[in-house]
């Protein structure tokens, strides 16, 4: 998968969840997590990440949504259940993206809404556990930007492996080579007129 990813929550009430989603982070190749809002310990964390995630995926921790810093070019996505909201089965991820959810309890802020460039819903009958929606979101993330081979009309497995990935030429050769022809010295091998 080309392009990277971060995920966190916004007022995690649940050391075990912020822990859980940690986890399932570091298993889905997240390049950051992030909490804002509230400061778990590390102890706390450690009891639901088994994997050590905490040495492999940076976690950033702001007091509130002013210190929120972002990469240049990363979109915000905001994970809420709200009907104007685009559903997740429908929306193209971004290459660069930070999705953040809403704290057990409660809610995404208006604040954060706000300053999402987009929002997205899990389409299901009522919100489900914080770090089970952001496992969801990893995982759709995973299936629509990742190489993975076709699925069969009828049940069961691919019948077919996935195709090998092409390379084109890198882009300095080309321009490279665009630039050596420019140089190249009219009359020369190809041309009439001997």
């Amino acid at each position: 998968m080309r392009g990277y990813f971060g995920i966190g929550i916004e007022g995690v009430s649940k050391p075990m969840n912020l822990g859980s989603l940690l986890r399932t982070a570091h298993a889905f190749g997240a390049s950051f997590v992030f909490n804002i809002g509230g400061f778990v310990s590390r102890r706390q964390i450690e009891n639901a990440d088994t994997s050590a995630a905490m040495a492999n995926v940076p976690l950033h921790e702001y007091t509130d949504l002013t210190g929120l810093q972002l990469p240049r070019g990363c979109s915000l996505v905001g994970v809420e259940l709200l009907p104007e909201a685009i559903d997740m089965p429908s929306f193209r991820h971004p290459p660069q993206a930070a999705y953040v959810l809403g704290a057990e309890r409660a809610s995404l802020s208006p604040a954060l809404i706000e300053r999402c460039d987009y929002v997205i819903r899990i389409p299901t009958r009522f919100c489900v556990n914080v770090a089970i929606a952001g496992a969801l979101v990893m995982y759709d993330r995973m299936l629509s930007l990742g190489r993975f081979a076709e699925r069969p009309v009828r049940s069961g497995g691919p019948t077919a492996p996935v195709e090998a990935h092409v390379h084109g030429d890198p882009r300095w050769r080309s321009k490279q080579r665009r630039r050596l022809a420019a140089r190249a010295p009219t009359g020369g091998r190809g041309t009439s007129g001997n």
